[in-house]
């Protein structure tokens, strides 16, 4: 069983507010990816937050929240935090900034490692590692003692042998939206989703 672990307890530094909580067609943007794991095949889904609104909007889902006091350790501390409330052995993370996900594309990970359960999955563009990743259960213990900000990506570049990549060919199903130029660009140029 897999667990879908929506990384949300950032502190949008570059946005100068919480960009979860900026409207994208009249939605938050947390809601997007909170609706794509609900709709996917994900069994289990934990949003990690630091923001009570983001919290609140997650529980209108009724999906599990998982407070992280220690956001300001970095994201390995989101990892850790859901990795601990989960119920499960396979853990996919998701970003909680990718308004453009879809439920077919976080679906397709699924099924790509039901086929290879002992294998990374982890989405790629180009070179670039990017989320969302499936990681199996042998790789709690290397999830667990993480440290910074760095995230998952010094295990997949660790264990090359052992990752499936998934290269993503639209330029927008992985964007995020890290600065308000960007947020106000997209908006500019972009009615609906």
């Amino acid at each position: 069983m897999i667990t879908g672990i929506i990384m949300a307890s950032g502190f949008s530094r570059r946005m100068n507010r919480d960009k979860l909580l900026v409207k994208i067609d009249d939605k938050e943007m947390i809601r997007y990816s909170i609706e794509a794991a609900k709709k996917s095949y994900l069994e289990e889904i934990i949003l990690v937050y630091r923001d009570n609104a983001v919290k609140n909007i997650a529980r209108s889902y009724d999906i599990k929240t998982v407070h992280n006091p220690n956001a300001h350790l970095g994201q390995s501390q989101s990892i850790i935090r859901g990795i601990k409330a989960s119920r499960n052995s396979s853990y996919m993370f998701l970003a909680g900034d990718q308004p453009f996900i879809s439920h077919s594309y976080i679906n397709k990970l699924i099924c790509e490692y039901r086929r290879n359960n002992n294998m990374i999955v982890a989405s790629f563009q180009g070179n670039h590692i990017n989320t969302p990743v499936i990681f199996p259960s042998s790789f709690k213990a290397d999830l667990l003692n993480l440290e910074g900000d760095r995230g998952g990506r010094d295990i997949i570049k660790g264990n090359p042998k052992l990752v499936r990549k998934i290269n993503v060919e639209s330029d927008t199903i992985l964007l995020d939206i890290d600065t308000m130029e960007e947020y106000k660009s997209w908006i500019k140029n972009h009615s609906t989703i």
